[in-house]
């Protein structure tokens, strides 16, 4: 299973013709709110030169990057929490993710039009995060009328829960997004909307392309990142414009066209590393002459888990796990040389797996 980040915004933000440009998926793109109803989804590479390595000293045939899913849910408006422009169907699509990607426009434009009638990015974070709380807020409060009979009697699962609640309803009361309270990781089995780990993406002008995010940066895209840091969020700045271009390039152009505007990668690789890092996934690889192939999983996993990753047969048949540090992959030549070198290591179930090890895994069903 694919993880996930679900893209989100105002309308009219270029949430669409950005995720159009990343993914090659004709997302439609028009100039008035609600022109996405059903969320479109694509996968996208996950930039990571190591597998190119590795496949150069295994000599693969091919080679299969990690990925990411990407989901362009359509635009929520003020009131979106009571039912606003298909608010509620809106956010029941959100909470099938598993991280947020919030699109703010940060340019002016008198063409395009804004569905508050000005471009501020205080404005849009703050109505976005308001329609999440409402909705997270009447989530519980039906939730803890369900669940408090139950905690009342006794039964320990359901007081669990019921004190979780309780404590997720204070902090939406406060308007405070609950991601911010230890990380969000106290929420996260109540599956809420605030909870959900959430990166910014500034949306600006093809100029601005190669802008650093800063609080120096000045203008709406200073203004995001000063909201961004305040509350622990990263940004990730992209033009629409240059991504439509890029992605009508081959991969030969690509590159000197990046170096024209002063990028060294496009979009489409910050925003998937970003989203990489956003969803805590650390990268494994199996390595063979058929491929190179890089899989991903959450940091902490252990080896069966992993294993899991690539099918559910490894998990549930685990032996063991051959493993080679990628580092020690690279320095002897390949499997034979790092196992000559004593540089493979046999692993059981209780192995928490590392960023870049490259994995044989044993198993039997």
């Amino acid at each position: 299973m694919s993880f996930n980040c679900g893209i989100i915004g105002l309308p009219n933000v270029g949430k669409s013709t950005i995720f159009s440009a990343l993914t090659a998926v004709a997302a439609e793109a028009a100039n008035y709110p609600f022109c996405t109803i059903e969320p479109n989804t694509g996968i996208v590479p996950v930039p990571d030169p190591r597998v190119e390595v590795l496949a150069g000293i295994a000599k693969s045939a091919k080679l299969i990057p990690t990925t990411i899913e990407f989901v362009d849910i359509a635009g929520l408006v003020r009131g979106a929490s009571e039912g606003e422009g298909l608010g509620n169907q809106f956010l029941g699509h959100i909470r099938a993710v598993d991280a947020l990607v919030h699109v703010v426009r940060c340019f002016d434009d008198e063409n395009i039009t804004h569905v508050h009638g000005t471009v501020s990015p205080k404005i849009d974070v703050e109505v976005i995060e308001t329609e999440l709380i409402l909705s997270d807020l009447a989530s519980v409060e039906k939730r803890i009328e369900r669940v408090q009979k139950r905690a009342r009697s006794g039964e320990k699962e359901a007081k669990a829960e019921f004190d979780l609640l309780e404590i997720a309803k204070k902090h939406l009361e406060a308007g405070t997004m609950l991601r911010l309270i230890d990380g969000g990781v106290p929420f996260r089995e109540l599956d809420l909307l605030t909870s959900k780990p959430l990166l910014y993406c500034a949306n600006v002008l093809e100029k601005d392309a190669a802008r650093v995010p800063s609080v120096d940066a000045g203008g709406h895209l200073g203004e995001l990142v000063r909201l961004a840091e305040a509350s622990k969020a990263s940004v990730v700045v992209i033009s629409g414009p240059v991504e439509a271009e890029i992605a009508q390039l081959s991969p030969e152009e690509r590159k000197p066209f990046l170096e024209e505007i002063g990028l060294k990668q496009s979009g489409l690789e910050r925003l998937a590393l970003a989203g990489y890092k956003l969803l805590d996934l650390i990268t494994f690889f199996t390595i063979g002459p058929k491929e190179a192939h890089a899989w991903n999983c959450k940091v902490g996993s252990s080896a069966p888990q992993a294993a899991g990753k690539i099918h559910t047969d490894f998990e549930r048949g685990f032996i063991r796990a051959e493993v080679i540090g990628y580092d020690d992959y690279v320095q002897h030549g390949g499997e034979s040389g790092a196992r000559d070198k004593g540089a493979l290591r046999v692993e059981g179930k209780t192995y928490t797996m590392q960023d870049g090890d490259i994995v044989h895994f044993r198993f039997n069903v």
